[in-house]
């Protein structure tokens, strides 16, 4: 009996034993099956991916900066370049003691509290020691020279060349030329990427033009940069080099800007706080000199900015940082009239042989409204073109009332009021052409006729900027064929032909052979040369014959019995100079837009664009 409950025991020991081993080899062959997968699952289908880890961590790209291309005016001189400096710099994975060489070099190469923060700084944001950090940037001869007699002294430790820009003319061509700032070069090579990624990444953080042409031209100067490949282990420290590829330099622009002219300009401009110029060849559209004055020297920007210097330029009431010539918005004012008065006739409005008396004021029609004319007197009797070149308000105030916003505004937009002009600037204001729609959204408020009375002289929430009454002014004398203002004449590529800048195809406004042109091209001619016209003074004696229209923007208006006394008013309120004008009248080759904010030198905006002319004119001759 004891024996066979022993066998019973026994028997189901064994049969729990089996359960229990039985499980043990299904969950060993479960786990041997999830092993075989996942292996599977890494080794097969992730090898890709798990190459490709390990490679970055393996191997790294370091880019190659490549030579920016170099910027010249259209006579060949260069108006940026590439200077070499040098840079002191450290390589930590070679130093023993860091802290005892940095204090040694302080007396070497004087280095300053300044030079061995943005040191440390630079050295937190490294991955790999290998690499060299500057310590003492842009050395002078002498930090050179004592440098290299005790070099033997500091191994790790050595000078490197470098390639900045550098702008010759500093402010005079700043808002043509732009800046580029500095680039932190380590915040891109101290990272790992694949070839594309790197390149992509360079390129975009590369892309340190901050304006003008150097930025909107930044793919074509730039070039591309090359890299150098090599292998480190998982310490970081360079075992080979795999490879390297050069970078190819940029490529150099030939501009349409004549340095001379520029100079020129400028000098005129000098005595006007504020004021800026534009000249171009009317029939190619090409730049010959585009000033804003004041301006800033953009070698500032090279190194860095400090930033006491940039808060400087930010909080100056002048405003140096913009371009007024596309960015300065302005009542265009009286220089608007010949293209209101091209509207009117081409629509129909007004007759050539129209005539109307003018008693020096204008009645809105069923209203106690009056509008005065600049002249307090008035211009009697006048036709068209006296219109134009006497500049008669009230004929304005009458095409506007007639013409309507709607009209209005849709035919200044032909000629390029608010939009932009298609010039290679991106820093571009596209002003204000008023309309019913746009003052709804902007001020919750209904248009009024008397709005629109306003915008017939160029003023009320009109706002246009100099670039865009330059290329208006070419559309009249190309008798409405659009011409894009640029500043770029070539892309040159070595070993080929230069690629041109390539003009635009657009439509054109009205009738070529249509007399209109010619009706509101001679008003224009009479201010100048005819005795009555509002500019007459400062062109009768011109050895050539040339076309103007200028115009004043009032910043804030007189009451009826009140004068215009500029000692009574604060210097930001007065008034400012507009003139826009062509020469010579037969066959015009300069066209130009002058602009005198709150203008009260005895300087006039007649004489500086008269200047301009016959410097243009009589140098070409």
């Amino acid at each position: 009996m004891r024996k066979t409950n022993l066998l019973c025991k026994i028997f189901v020991k064994f049969s729990l034993f089996k359960k229990r081993l039985i499980l043990i080899c299904m969950m060993m062959m479960f786990l041997f099956c999830f092993l075989v997968i996942n292996l599977y699952y890494l080794q097969v289908i992730s090898c890709r991916k798990y190459t490709l880890l390990s490679n970055k961590n393996r191997i790294k790209f370091i880019p190659i900066e490549p030579i920016r291309g170099i910027i010249y005016d259209c006579h060949g001189v260069p108006l940026v370049l590439n200077k070499i400096v040098y840079h002191l710099e450290i390589v930590p994975d070679k130093i023993k003691n860091l802290n005892e060489t940095i204090c040694l070099l302080r007396c070497i190469v004087h280095l300053t509290d300044n030079d061995i923060a943005n040191f440390e700084k630079e050295k937190k944001n490294i991955q790999y020691s290998f690499l060299s950090i500057p310590i003492k940037k842009n050395l002078t001869d002498s930090q050179k020279a004592s440098f290299l007699v005790n070099q033997h002294r500091f191994p790790g430790v050595f000078i490197k060349s470098c390639s900045i820009r550098y702008y010759p003319y500093g402010e005079l061509l700043s808002h043509i030329l732009g800046y580029v700032s500095n680039i932190k070069n380590n915040q891109i090579k101290y990272k790992s990427y694949g070839i594309e990624d790197m390149v992509q990444m360079y390129s975009y953080a590369n892309n340190f033009a901050k304006s003008g042409i150097e930025f909107f031209y930044n793919d074509v100067l730039c070039g591309m940069p090359g890299y150098k490949v090599i292998e480190v282990n998982n310490k970081g420290k360079i075992i080979r080099k795999l490879h390297e590829r050069f970078p190819i330099s940029g490529r150099d622009i030939t501009l349409t800007i004549d340095i001379s002219l520029q100079k020129y300009i400028q000098n005129l401009l000098a005595n006007d706080f504020r004021s800026c110029a534009v000249v171009a060849d009317p029939n190619t559209g090409e730049i010959r000199a585009l000033v804003s004055h004041p301006s800033y020297d953009p070698n500032l920007f090279v190194n860095g900015i400090s930033k006491s210097n940039f808060f400087l330029l930010l909080q100056n009431k002048d405003a140096p940082l913009i371009n007024r010539v596309t960015q300065g918005v302005y009542s265009p004012a009286s220089t608007i009239k010949p293209y209101i008065l091209f509207s009117a006739l081409t629509l129909q409005i007004i007759k050539q042989d129209f005539l109307m008396f003018d008693p020096g004021w204008w009645k809105l029609p069923q209203s106690h409204k009056y509008y005065h004319d600049w002249k307090k007197s008035g211009h009697g009797l006048f036709n068209v073109i006296t219109a134009l070149g006497e500049s008669v308000d009230i004929l304005f105030y009458q095409l506007a009332y007639n013409m309507g916003i709607d009209l209005l505004s849709q035919w200044m937009m032909k000629f390029g009021y608010g939009k932009i002009t298609g010039i290679d600037l991106l820093e571009e204001n596209i002003g204000v052409m008023p309309t019913k729609d746009w003052k709804r959204k902007k001020f919750k408020k209904s248009w009024y006729m008397g709005d629109t009375i306003l915008v017939g002289i160029g003023r009320g929430y009109w706002t246009a900027t100099p670039i865009q009454m330059l290329k208006s002014l070419m559309i009249l004398i190309n008798n409405g064929n659009i011409v894009t203002p640029h500043l770029c004449y070539s892309i040159n590529i070595k070993n080929k032909n230069k690629i041109l800048y390539e003009k635009l195809n657009n439509e054109k406004i009205g009738d070529f052979f249509s007399q209109y042109y010619d009706i509101v091209k001679y008003g224009m001619y009479f201010s100048a040369n005819c005795d009555k016209g509002t500019d007459y003074k400062d062109f009768y004696n011109s050895t050539y014959k040339s076309a103007v229209k200028s115009g004043a923007t009032q910043l804030y208006s007189l009451k009826n019995s009140e004068n215009y006394d500029v000692r009574k008013i604060s210097e930001y309120l007065q008034d400012h100079k507009l003139m826009v004008s062509f020469a010579p009248f037969d066959n015009p080759i300069v066209a130009s837009v002058v602009v005198l904010e709150n203008s009260n030198t005895h300087v006039t905006v007649g004489e500086i664009t008269r200047k301009i002319l016959d410097y243009v004119m009589l140098r070409s001759h």
